[in-house]
């Protein structure tokens, strides 16, 4: 038999797909909303085909997604539910729609990236978030991605830097501003500006019409790699250097740098691997998604720390959550007493 470590790798292929299709026909949502029930009465209800559903609820069962008793009822665990409920602020679904839509499509080319390498195969490829953005539908489906990716550990990393004493906050590459929301909720007096492609500002419009921020939420478009930072006392980079090699995050942390106020700081928000890259096994599998979609990786805090000492900020501070995205704080002048 094979060991379940390995036996659940082999099955990988099978069941993220099946994950994305309980749901996207909302089976999740039912057992969330009306708790535990038969393939058959799920099935009436949501108008599937119960065979085919429950073969999908039996996998899910195997992967300890559900639960089925006895009697052929399936549940949703308590850990499992918040993450699988559209109604929850932590639901992955628009994540999920990307690793399947997105990610799975590009997995062949690991292939070729073995045989040649990324620079060859893909020196005729539109630049990465050229494609990201290919159309309206593609922007949006990248942007709830991000979001579903992003709010809810964002609640507790704004908690976590301390925002009582920030006036203006800049989130570069902030998207549809999942990390902003969470910032001016966190502290009533904090300002914030998301600085990103102007293709972008229609989606931050509508999370500030959302979340009734009014003009505590600004929009500044530009490109980040040929237009300055607006200037702040907390730039932040959520989940973007990740996108990017080291000599493009130098160059972006020295821009921070220059439109950081001498009292401010910059976070970097971003998954870490531990200090021996042994794991975690999110961070391991999203800097292979890195290699096929950006041209990024995922980092160290020691090594987010090098960028950080080497763009000019006198001291850095790690702050771990209790997820898989964690901060690293740069100051501009050192806070320490003398």
């Amino acid at each position: 038999m094979l060991p379940s470590n390995l036996e659940k790798t082999l099955f990988g292929v099978i069941a993220t797909p099946v994950l994305h299709l309980a749901d996207r026909h909302r089976v999740f949502s039912h057992l969330a909303a009306n708790g535990p029930g038969t393939a058959r009465d799920i099935a009436t209800e949501l108008s599937v085909d119960e065979d085919t559903l429950e073969r999908i609820l039996l996998v899910l069962t195997a992967f300890e997604v559900i639960r089925r008793t006895p009697t052929g009822h399936y549940s949703l665990p308590e850990t499992v539910r918040p993450f699988v409920d559209p109604d929850d602020e932590r639901y992955i679904g628009g994540f999920i729609t990307h690793l399947v839509e997105e990610t799975a499509s590009r997995m062949p080319r690991l292939d070729a990236y073995l045989r040649h390498g990324k620079d060859s195969v893909d020196s005729p490829e539109p630049q990465p978030f050229a494609s990201l953005y290919r159309s309206d539908q593609a922007t949006r489906a990248f942007l709830n991605a991000m979001w579903d990716l992003s709010f809810a550990p964002s609640r507790e990393l704004a908690a976590l830097v301390g925002l009582a004493g920030t006036a203006h906050l800049v989130d570069v590459g902030g998207a549809g501003g999942p990390f902003a929301v969470a910032a001016l909720h966190a502290s009533p007096t904090l300002r914030a500006t998301v600085f990103d492609l102007p293709r972008v500002q229609p989606y931050l419009e509508e999370t500030r019409t959302a979340y009734g921020l009014g003009d505590r939420l600004a929009f500044a478009p530009g490109d980040f790699f040929t237009d300055d930072f607006p200037e702040g006392d907390c730039i932040a980079f959520g989940y973007i250097l990740s996108d990017w090699p080291d000599h493009e995050c130098l160059q972006l942390l020295r821009k921070a740098h220059r439109a950081c106020q001498d009292h401010g700081r910059v976070l970097v928000m971003d998954r870490l691997f531990d200090d021996h890259r042994q794991g975690p096994l999110a961070t391991s599998a999203m800097n292979l998604t890195m290699h096929l979609e950006t041209q990024g990786r995922h980092r160290t805090a020691d090594e987010f720390t090098g960028l950080l000492t080497k763009a000019g900020f006198a001291h850095c501070e790690t702050h771990r959550s209790s997820g898989d995205k964690h901060v690293v704080i740069g100051y501009k002048n050192d806070p320490r007493p003398s």
